[in-house]
């Protein structure tokens, strides 16, 4: 006999997402002076740019979503990356134990999505954040780093995770060639 899985309902998820709020909420009181010092050094740094959440899809009863998120780059018009990773929900939260952390997975696709323009990228080896989004309470963040390939004429979006205390071995790449755009220069 085959089971048709229980859909997930908006009202139950949001109150899902109410509850996890509150509970980090009420947590985060005792990482105050923590917080505090680790925004102060953000502040400092120059923000990475903002993800527009396009599509939450259920993938289970107990309300487990898969986020799709768009997100521009901000130094390079014309480029849309969209990202998609797994959040957990509150009742995945309580069964498994860990209410901090959601996993480490995502996924990329970057394309041209209007002329391109190179705004002042970095253009080392090291590329330059281009987004971060906090995937625990402090010591996880889901990472875009862009990377420019000067031989090819190519830009490299690599997302990964950056722990505290371990990196992780999860990542995805995606590639946008400038040829053919008003970008493209010859390699040196």
């Amino acid at each position: 006999m085959r089971q048709e899985p229980v859909p997930q309902r908006p009202a139950a998820r949001a109150a899902g997402r109410a509850l996890t709020g509150a509970l980090t909420a009420a947590l985060t009181g005792a990482l105050t002076a923590a917080r505090t010092a680790a925004l102060a050094a953000a502040l400092a740094l120059p923000l990475p740019a903002a993800a527009e959440e396009i599509a939450e899809i259920g993938v289970d009863w107990i309300g487990n979503d898969i986020i799709v998120e768009a997100l521009e780059d901000p130094k390079v018009q014309g480029v849309t990356c969209h990202i998609a990773y797994f959040e957990r929900s509150v009742i995945d939260r309580l069964s498994q134990g860990n209410w901090f952390e959601d996993p480490s997975n995502a996924s990329i696709a970057c394309r041209q999505t209007g002329p391109i323009v190179l705004g002042d990228i970095e253009r080392d080896a090291d590329g330059e954040e281009v987004f971060r989004e906090g995937r625990s309470l402090v010591f996880k963040s889901l990472r875009v780093k862009r990377i420019f390939d000067a031989r090819r004429q190519t830009l490299v979006y690599l997302v990964h995770a950056a722990e505290l205390t371990q990196g992780s071995a999860k990542m995805a790449i995606s590639s946008v060639p400038l040829w053919g755009t008003e970008a493209w220069a010859p390699p040196d």
